[in-house]
């Protein structure tokens, strides 16, 4: 049978068997933030990986499953500790959908750009010197010209969208949130890929973008996976505050 714990301070003899546990500190606001840096520190080094050493003959196949299953596993992992972003397009939409403290927020991001160079640099020591350089380091190149931005920033806004859309109802909007969130948010990031990778790349991710363009020093056109990403979110968050959202969320009609 189990042992039964003995409480060892005054405050715990006085608690009510039945009141909650206050979460400590540590576990709301420093926790959350170490496993965004780990999950996107993982997530990003076997996505610039996936790229780096693609084979030919696979095409997308090869990034579109390793990208999407990298995700899913981390969220499956570390999504209770933090809520599984590990991409600072989907913190502002949980954010503005009320499914983040606003002051994560900004320590989010920075935990999620860290990891994102951090990522880059063990994928950049793990890999052939010459497959780095043609990759440009797993750096978003698809985009070589001016006349290709505006098919690649409406990509990088609806794939964008989809995955954000993933995550919102799939893992924080009451109504729709299912245990099968972290495989159906990799999911959608493997057919974003699938269907856009040869438009713009299919990021949807700004720490994505931001980690391998610091460590390979590609800034090509790099406004864009930062733009794209961010305009879906405040869709998102639009979608869910004024129709989708379940009556937590919804702003009107409740």
């Amino acid at each position: 049978l189990p042992v039964p714990q003995v409480p060892t301070c005054s405050k715990e003899m006085g608690r009510s068997p039945s009141s909650p546990r206050v979460p400590h500190w540590y576990e709301v606001y420093v926790q959350p933030c170490i496993a965004e840096l780990l999950g996107s520190t993982l997530f990003i080094f076997i996505a610039c990986c996936s790229v780096i050493e693609n084979v030919e003959s696979t095409g997308r196949l090869q990034p579109a499953l390793a990208h999407g299953l990298a995700l899913g596993l981390n969220i499956a992992f570390l999504g209770n500790i933090s809520g599984g972003h590990f991409n600072p397009a989907v913190s502002l939409a949980a954010w503005l959908i009320g499914g983040l403290n606003i002051v994560l927020l900004l320590p989010y991001w920075v935990a999620q750009m860290c990891g994102g160079a951090i990522g880059a640099a063990l994928a950049k020591a793990m890999t052939a010197g010459e497959r780095y350089v043609n990759a440009t380091g797993g750096a978003f190149s698809a985009i070589t010209s001016d006349e290709q931005i505006p098919a690649a920033i409406v990509g990088e806004i609806v794939m964008t969208l989809f995955l954000v859309l993933a995550v919102c109802m799939g893992a924080i909007n009451e109504k729709t949130k299912t245990p099968l969130a972290p495989f159906c948010i990799g999911f959608t990031v493997t057919a974003d890929i699938l269907a856009g990778g040869a438009v713009s790349g299919a990021c949807m991710n700004p720490a994505r973008a931001f980690g391998p363009a610091l460590v390979a020093n590609y800034w090509d056109y790099h406004w864009l996976y930062w733009v794209g990403p961010m305009v879906a979110s405040l869709i998102a968050g639009l979608l869910l505050r004024l129709l989708i959202g379940g009556r937590e969320i919804r702003l009107f009609l409740k």
